[in-house]
């Protein structure tokens, strides 16, 4: 069946299309690009003139399935995806069996496959049981669909393991993805070692739990070669760390979430949990740092950390509370607020959330208005307002650090292979 988005601003930095027009989609993928002119050519959605992106790619997210399916599902983590506007997005492996072998990676394949609204792509674990010592099943895992490896919420502390998985990934071209906190200085941490903590009598973790596993990881990326990637950066030194990396060639990129470009450790005076996660939200200079080292792309992409929680979960003493929030519903929204303050253009934003993670999982298929692309779209009104409102969220849970926040831009419909999958007057379309 094909399809047209009419009545378009077509936006695409990669491309540098910024222009009104349309696109025609025919068996998934895209057949026509239209600038300065409309059609009409199958099914017609007339978007009235605004901004259609290609789909957002989601690097990082947890959907919690198999395992603990009371805190989110593949289900309705993909239509919290597709509500976000994010058309891909790669699951990461802490479940429950975790996603170690390749049985796993099919189950989570074949769950997406029935449930999942979005394009769904698992991340194996490095280590057995996310233990740290031995290497898992990775042959097996990337075969059956696993796009990149990571202990994520755990740091691989032994670094001979580091070592040994980045010579093997090698081959395959496919990441290493570090949660790059050493656990031996994070110890019983539950927020950013500095001012604050100590003004309201949290235990600290200081900036350089972050900043020695980055430093150590990247070495191991020169020595052996292989591809790393480092998740949700938070520290200055880290981005310095990058930055020389990247001076050197080496085949390192790193992603910041939406939180930790928006807030920092002064959040954490009221003790609210929805405030706490790991790596910790850090002081202004950080933030300022991680914003101006993604507008300059030392920082590649944007990933969500999409991680939710139960009530239980994060409803206790800080110290026990769980870390995470959900963030898929909010990406977009939240980070255009750093555009309406001159901190990030609107062109490197959506190519922090196209282009960019699409090239580093080697997602040659999507990311850009470009024939023969899948069809996988994101439309956007710049000049909606909302306030957000968890209640609303299609994610089972509500942990987010935005609750109440007014927004300006909002995600109104989502497309995957041509098919309209959200529409913010209907909701999920199936």
């Amino acid at each position: 069946m094909s399809a047209t988005f009419k009545n378009a601003i077509l936006f695409d930095p990669s491309l540098r299309i910024n222009t009104l027009g349309s696109i025609v989609t025919e068996g998934g993928k895209i057949v026509e690009i239209l600038k300065d002119k409309n059609a009409d050519s199958g099914k017609i959605y007339d978007l009235a003139g605004q901004h259609l992106m290609p789909g957002f790619v989601d690097l990082h997210v947890h959907f919690r399935e198999p395992g603990h399916e009371h805190k989110e599902t593949i289900g309705t983590g993909t239509r919290a995806a597709a509500a976000g506007g994010f058309t891909t997005v790669c699951c990461m492996p802490n479940t429950n069996p975790v996603n170690d072998s390749s049985f796993v990676t099919q189950y989570i394949m074949e769950k997406a496959h029935q449930q999942g609204v979005v394009r769904v792509y698992p991340i194996g674990a490095i280590s057995k049981n996310l233990e740290g010592n031995a290497m898992a099943g990775i042959h097996g895992m990337i075969q059956a669909g696993c796009v990149a490896l990571s202990d994520d919420g755990k740091c691989v502390m032994n670094a001979y393991l580091v070592r040994k998985t980045l010579e093997y990934l090698k081959s395959y071209n496919v990441p290493l993805i570090e949660h790059c906190e050493d656990e031996n200085l994070v110890g019983r941490g539950v927020m950013n070692e500095g001012l604050v903590s100590s003004q309201i009598g949290l235990r600290g973790i200081p900036h350089a739990a972050e900043d020695v596993i980055v430093s150590r990881d990247i070495s191991l990326s020169e020595h052996t070669g292989g591809p790393l990637h480092l998740a949700h950066l938070s520290s200055r030194g880290a981005v310095e760390s990058i930055a020389h990396a990247k001076a050197r060639g080496l085949k390192v990129t790193g992603e910041v979430t939406p939180h930790h470009l928006l807030l920092t450790d002064e959040s954490l005076r009221s003790y609210d949990t929805s405030f706490k996660m790991a790596p910790p939200l850090r002081t202004e200079a950080d933030r300022r740092s991680l914003v101006a080292a993604l507008q300059s792309g030392v920082i590649d992409c944007i990933a969500t950390d999409h991680a939710p929680h139960s009530e239980e979960d994060k409803n206790t003493e800080f110290e026990s509370a769980a870390n995470g929030i959900v963030g898929l519903e909010t990406a977009f929204s939240a980070c255009y607020k750093l555009v309406l303050t001159g901190e990030l253009t609107l062109e490197r934003l959506v190519e922090s959330l196209t282009t960019s993670p699409a090239k580093i999982f080697n997602f040659r298929d999507r990311g850009q208005l470009k024939v023969g692309m899948l069809a996988d779209f994101t439309v956007i009104d710049l000049k909606k307002n909302w306030k957000v409102d968890s209640n609303q969220f299609f994610s089972k849970s509500r942990n987010t650090p935005f609750e109440g926040w007014d927004l300006k831009s909002q995600v109104t419909r989502t497309v995957v292979g041509g098919e309209e999958i959200f529409n913010i007057e209907k909701g999920i379309c199936l």
